[in-house]
């Protein structure tokens, strides 16, 4: 198992943007850099999305306006997401079902999904940025940035394949269940979500170990479809705040 690995130490020119840090890492010789973010993690319906890229050393101008996928309209991520696709030298998708969140937990299939999503990668790469926290098992070092998702146009990239994928199947989980409105909330904690779980209860698309989904099944008399970790159904509700990421 590689654990994770300190950079050398480099000097970043602030006007070098989000391309920065990997940019000093492919001088130092830790290339090709790898960038890993996920969509979907506070989301008590749909699955976790996430995605691993590598881009192409000095691709800034083609790639220009890459930056956070929450920053971004919906049209700009479109945009976005076709041209990374096209440029990047590899990438990969990792979709987890509500199901496998429900049993491991919201945090492990987060980490477990960021080590398939590098793991898929054909090239292996030299060093991973992830945003926001050390994922043990990964197969090269790696280091965690906080805010990777605007530091590093990597991670940034990754952000913006996970939630432009997971997006997409929210769309597609609307016209199967439009009474949930899942492409206005994207299956967040929003007010409006919350009323459709009061009024229908949960499907097989919610996360059952989320507090809020429990209680309106249990309201209708429903029980999970899948199993449920002991452990995860004991915890409090996970979000990173109501607002689709």
């Amino acid at each position: 198992m590689t654990t994770a690995l300190r950079p050398p130490r480099a000097v970043l020119r602030r006007d070098s943007g989000n391309w920065g840090l990997q940019t000093a890492l492919h001088r130092r010789g830790l290339g090709p850099v790898a960038g890993v973010d996920e969509a979907g993690r506070g989301a008590c319906a749909g699955p976790l999305v996430v995605a691993s890229c590598v881009l192409r050393p000095g691709d800034a101008a083609k790639l220009d306006g890459l930056t956070d996928s929450k920053l971004m309209t919906a049209a700009a991520r479109d945009r976005m997401f076709d041209l990374v696709r096209a440029r990047a030298v590899d990438y990969a998708v990792v979709v987890i079902p509500p199901a496998e969140v429900d049993g491991r937990g919201v945090h492990v299939a987060n980490i477990e999904g960021m080590r398939r999503a590098v793991a898929r990668l054909s090239v292996h790469p030299g060093y991973v940025l992830v945003d926001g926290f050390r994922v043990p098992g990964l197969t090269a070092p790696h280091m965690p940035v906080i805010k990777g998702d605007q530091a590093a146009a990597c991670v940034a990239a990754a952000s913006v394949l996970a939630k432009v994928t997971r997006d997409r199947i929210m769309a597609d989980l609307h016209e199967r269940l439009p009474r949930y409105l899942f492409d206005v909330h994207k299956g967040y904690c929003t007010p409006v979500h919350s009323r459709a779980l009061s009024e229908h209860g949960p499907s097989a698309e919610h996360r059952w170990s989320f507090v809020n989904v429990a209680s309106a099944g249990r309201k209708h008399g429903l029980r999970a479809p899948h199993r449920v970790a002991l452990s995860v159904a004991a915890a409090a509700v996970v979000q990173n705040g109501t607002s689709p990421d």
